[in-house]
């Protein structure tokens, strides 16, 4: 378990910088062992207790002081009953969790994905697929914390209805932005 400050959802790629020996550790476990890890989120907000189930994808950079520099995968979400200050014998912490088994595979629905077509063409997102689902659509709004943990709460059919006030907020301030463009003109 790797308690942090941030809270990927799953599809999410996230870049680490691993320094202390105890997650040094775990890095090497997940090489050597192809094991994932979870990420905590270690945050007054998160009441749940949720996290995100990682795997490494890559190891970008080796320090010569043993440091690295890694991007892992968010696969999954879990709840969280228990925090252990070590895993086993092992200097990194474990925990106790209930793994959510997030289903990425399944298609957000066709209403949903007009919203977010016309979103992504606002924003110059290249190479939408059309088997997009609702989880790849959160990833690509970049929810602060508190728009996740609330997704990440609401059952599947909210969930869809929650992507669609957040596209359509997000959109709503992309037309308020380009309308300023004619307001306010550079010297």
């Amino acid at each position: 378990m790797f308690p942090l400050s941030i809270f990927p959802l799953p599809g999410e790629l996230v870049p680490l910088h691993i320094f202390e020996p105890r997650y040094r550790q775990l890095l090497q476990d997940a090489e050597t062992r192809d094991i994932g890890f979870g990420i905590y989120f270690n945050h007054a907000q998160n009441e749940s207790k949720f996290g995100s189930w990682v795997k490494l994808e890559t190891v970008l950079k080796r320090y010569a002081g043993g440091e690295s520099d890694i991007i892992v995968k968010c696969l999954d979400l879990f709840t969280m009953d228990k925090l252990f200050r070590t895993f086993q014998d092992k200097l990194y912490p474990g925990g106790e969790v209930i793994r959510l088994n997030v289903d990425l595979k399944t298609l957000a629905p066709f209403s949903l994905l007009e919203k977010y077509s016309e979103y992504a063409m606002q924003m110059n997102l290249k190479n939408i697929a059309s088997s997009t689902s609702a989880w790849h659509i959160a990833n690509d709004l970049n929810m602060d914390f508190s728009d996740k943990l609330k997704f990440v709460a609401l059952d599947n059919a909210k969930k869809n209805s929650f992507l669609m006030s957040q596209l359509s907020y997000q959109l709503e301030l992309l037309v308020k932005a380009e309308k300023s463009k004619d307001v306010f003109h550079l010297n």
